[in-house]
């Protein structure tokens, strides 16, 4: 093997700026990715990039199996949840192929199988 291998690139070190519990969705600057164990506030840790995950949607939202989603930061009293791809993003929301939905899930289902795909998405700025 090439001695320039590093890693896979599934899983990623990341640096928590607040506590995170195991399961949680983590922003990494675009990309999305679901905290492997707790992690706390300025300890580093393990965040899975790819993979199926059960993860918190907005209630409202109707979502079809395939879509790609939008991170809204702001749900869910500010602990971050999956939207359609419909919704107008706001300050800080990750749209584009970061995140896909595995399943179909209507109005008032609040948790969506979830495939991350480690591609960045596209943070809303402004």
């Amino acid at each position: 093997m090439t001695t320039t291998f590093h890693q896979d690139g599934d899983v990623i070190q990341h640096t928590a700026a607040s506590d995170i519990a195991a399961g949680q969705v983590v922003a990494i600057n675009a990309l999305l990715g679901v905290a492997l164990t707790d992690i706390k506030n300025g300890a580093a840790g393990s965040v899975k990039l790819t993979g199926v995950f059960a993860a918190p949607k907005v209630s409202g939202a109707v979502i079809a199996k395939g879509e790609p989603l939008t991170w809204d930061v702001s749900a869910a009293s500010g602990a971050g949840a999956f939207d359609d791809a419909a919704a107008t993003p706001a300050i800080g929301d990750i749209t584009g192929a970061g995140a896909v939905a595995w399943e179909a899930a209507g109005s008032g289902v609040t948790t969506l199988l979830v495939k991350f795909t480690g591609v960045p998405g596209t943070v809303k700025l402004t």
